[in-house]
């Protein structure tokens, strides 16, 4: 189900990519992808859907146990509790991700282990599952430790895997969804595009971010000329 999850939503965007108008005059990065390319990149996805396929086993076979904080009836509080847990459970995984991200780029561990996803110098939305089984682990760790200890209504996890299948193959895209008016409001210069994540798979060493830019900026990781880099790719040509 993972996978076909992933065949999906990454078959949908890659057409768009593709065939819209609007997209291809915002490609990042002009340059042909070959097919070979997106075979690796369904492999790894493959075998990455299968580990990740394992860890939602394990999920599902202790909450049947009682073993997690997981629940399924709606109280009163949920509505205030979802968007809270929600925004938690995104706020941990960034702060997991970046620095586990930073770490994988250290020579001795990169050539092991990260290596694999940054093959793919220009990215699709087939690069979104693309990584070796060891990190595939390691994405999956955060969410499978949280519901043991946090409590969270269903709906929550359910909203957090769906922004999580869909910001992967959109950061992936190279091609910017976003307006170009995002990173001058307030709430979207906070938000990881495809521009964003691009630069950091043609560069390396900048934007290690998930969903959001903060510890970017504030351990000064960010790539200086993000801005203006966004700017370009998504200015009404």
């Amino acid at each position: 189900m993972i996978f076909l999850r992933y065949l999906i939503v990454a078959a949908f965007f890659s057409y768009f990519a593709r065939h819209s108008a609007f997209l291809l005059k915002r490609k990042i990065i002009n340059r042909e992808v070959k097919k070979v390319q997106v075979i690796r990149e369904i492999v790894y996805s493959w075998i990455s859907s299968f580990i990740f396929g394992a860890f939602a086993t394990w999920i599902l076979y202790s909450f049947k146990r009682g073993q997690t904080h997981l629940y399924l009836h709606i109280h009163w509080y949920d509505f205030f509790w979802i968007p809270c847990s929600l925004f938690l459970i995104l706020f941990m995984h960034e702060t997991y991700y970046y620095w586990i991200h930073r770490w994988m780029h250290k020579p001795g561990v990169y050539k092991w282990i990260h290596r694999t996803h940054h093959e793919s110098l220009v990215t699709t939305a087939w690069t979104s599952f693309s990584f070796h089984p060891l990190e595939s682990l390691l994405q999956a760790l955060p969410l499978f430790l949280i519901i043991y200890f946090l409590p969270l209504q269903i709906v929550t996890v359910i909203l957090a895997l769906i922004i999580m299948a869909l910001t992967s193959v959109v950061n992936h895209l190279n091609s910017e969804l976003y307006p170009e008016s995002t990173y001058r409001s307030r709430l979207g210069s906070w938000w990881i595009g495809a521009t964003h994540h691009s630069l950091h798979h043609s560069r390396f060493n900048y934007n290690y971010g998930l969903y959001f830019t903060f510890w970017d900026r504030w351990m000064k990781t960010e790539a200086g000329d993000f801005a203006s880099v966004f700017t370009e790719v998504t200015h009404t040509k």
